[in-house]
């Protein structure tokens, strides 16, 4: 694996240990927001082991579901990365929903926000 490829892996698997860490302290809204930056990062990482281009067009944006095309993920994903490519904002900022990011979520949602991340990684993984 090229050393660019692997930073992106590597980080894209730190975020996703670091979601589940913030599961445990029951901070829901980090978790969603550290699988979004999870998933995002190692769909970066694959388009950019294909791509060999820093500079390819799909290593710009943040849409998840156009990363996910761009890396031929399984159409049984692209449901879960519509509804993560929101999370990037609403996670982040107090104002982006009706609610604080805490309000908004719960063990549930973040307990399948976790799940769904760590299967579209491990889809990536045997695939790069």
């Amino acid at each position: 694996m090229r050393s660019e490829v692997k930073t992106w892996w590597e980080r894209a698997k730190a975020d996703l240990d670091t979601a589940e860490a913030n599961l445990v302290t029951k901070r829901h809204y980090a978790s969603v927001s550290f699988c979004q930056q999870a998933v995002e990062k190692a769909l970066r990482a694959y388009v950019l082991n294909k791509a060999h281009n820093l500079q390819a067009p799909e290593m710009f944006g943040h849409s998840l579901i156009y990363l996910g095309i761009a890396c031929r993920l399984p159409e049984q994903f692209h449901s879960f990365l519509r509804d993560l490519t929101s999370e990037y904002v609403n996670t982040r900022y107090p104002t982006a929903a009706e609610e604080p990011p805490e309000a908004l979520y719960d063990r549930t949602t973040a307990s399948r926000t976790l799940s769904s991340a760590k299967e579209v990684l491990e889809w990536i993984g045997k695939h790069l």
